[in-house]
């Protein structure tokens, strides 16, 4: 009996026991720490103070009585990194469709809800917290409306735990108006052959058919009784509210100018995901008021005539023109775990260091609308805090020693750090 339960020990001790952290039970400050709040601003040998899951204090001369201090002389406090568009918990193994379930059949499908198929089981989850990342947006893919995205907070037993802010947008995939046998990274077939149709003319009738479909919904909403719910068009309700945002997936000025035609007709709060040629019309986006998600800054420009670090000095025009955007990751090989370093490639071309970490907490979280409950460091926000060495941005030095979200402890262990030491002790690695 006894040896039984020692080789049980040994098997459980050695499996993948990463748990959500229960709720915060006592108050704990961070003290002796470089504060970086999230909005541009820096403490120098700051104190943090959060309890019940929200932040207290923030200063250089807290009051930590009755509080458990934690010491984090020379360390580095940062808001919790937030991925703005991901298929996180919906794709588990690209290559294995049984691990598949961010897409959906049909055409216009605004009453898909991502939340409900959030597995929080996931195991690229954990990887994602070893990097600061303590939010993510899951977004659904699939026809032309794909349905409504959520935030989640990464420490959840089940996606009704996991949910921050539910419905927080609906995504429209603009159809493609140009395939250009001269354009780089994949975006356009460079050297691929031209499709028998013509694409722009294809292009531009789904998006009529799109703008039928709204205008029919808002026909449907203006009514005060119905004799059929009709499901679709009731999914949409909150877009002419603007309780909820519509993310225009799309990359080129032409399909860029179509998404601002939503704005000037439904009067849509619009964001577009994606938009590498967005910094060749800012001014436009600027006037009206549209928001911007990069997906991917480690990449080729659209063009081949543009400059080839274009994608990197993308943010720091966006930031003089003054559109409010934010930096993504959206990599199918390091799945979503390269924002910081995303934000630290912008930083060497254009931004600040503090402008690059904003585009990754505080502008995200104003762009996803969770902004009054986290995305920077303040008095009344979620305690959703990273503790790092050094710079998070710095694939080098963003080595994260502790992790709150909602003021719990979370374990930053994962799949990945469990094998790396058991090779390492199998092959006497130290």
């Amino acid at each position: 009996m006894v040896t039984f339960l020692i080789c049980f020990f040994i098997h459980v001790s050695a499996q993948e026991t990463i748990l959500p952290a229960n709720a915060q039970q006592e108050t704990i400050a961070l003290t002796n720490a470089t504060i970086h709040i999230g909005n541009g601003k820096i403490i120098n040998n700051g104190t943090v103070i959060f309890t019940n899951g929200k932040i207290t204090a923030v200063s250089t001369a807290a009051d930590t009585t009755n509080a458990k201090v934690i010491d984090c002389v020379g360390k580095h406090l940062y808001p919790g990194l937030i991925l703005t568009a991901s298929q996180l918990g919906l794709i588990e193994v690209n290559s294995t469709r049984s691990t598949i379930d961010g897409t959906e059949i049909g055409d216009m499908n605004p009453s898909i809800r991502s939340i409900v198929a959030y597995n929080t089981d996931s195991k690229v989850i954990n990887t994602l917290r070893s990097n600061g990342i303590l939010l993510a947006n899951v977004i659904p893919d699939g026809g032309i409306i794909s349905g409504s995205s959520s935030v989640v907070q990464l420490d959840a037993w089940n996606w009704e735990d996991a949910a921050y802010k539910m419905d927080v947008a609906i995504h429209l995939r603009m159809p493609s108006l140009l395939v250009r046998s001269g354009s780089r990274g994949g975006r356009g077939g460079f050297g691929g052959q031209q499709p028998a149709a013509d694409p722009v003319k294809s292009g531009l009738e789904q998006i009529e058919k799109v703008k039928i479909f709204f205008r029919e919904a808002k026909a449907y909403l203006t009514e005060s009784k119905h004799e059929n719910t009709n499901t679709k068009f009731e999914s949409v309700r909150n877009l002419f509210d603007k309780k909820q945002k519509l993310f225009i997936h799309c990359n080129i000025v032409k399909e860029m100018l179509l998404a601002v035609d939503f704005v000037k007709e439904f009067d849509f709060d619009v964001v577009l995901v994606g938009a590498v040629d967005s910094w060749q019309i800012a001014d436009i986006l600027k006037q009206n008021n549209i928001s911007i998600i990069l997906n991917q800054l480690h990449d080729l420009p659209a063009m081949i005539d543009d400059d080839i670090d274009q994608p990197y000095k993308t943010p720091g025009l966006l930031q003089k023109a003054g559109v409010l955007f934010t930096i993504n990751d959206d990599d199918g090989n390091s799945r979503y775990r390269n924002l910081p370093f995303n934000a630290g490639t912008a930083a060497t071309y254009g931004l600040s260091k503090e402008e690059a970490l904003s585009s990754i907490t505080l502008n995200a979280a104003t762009i996803l609308g969770i902004a009054d409950k986290t995305g920077s460091i303040e008095i009344g926000k979620d305690a959703n805090i990273v503790v790092s060495k050094g710079d998070i941005l710095d694939m080098r030095t963003n080595i994260i020693t502790q992790a709150f979200i909602q003021g719990r402890k979370i374990d930053l262990d994962n799949k990945q750090k469990q094998l790396a030491e058991k090779y390492k002790t199998k092959y006497g690695i130290k």
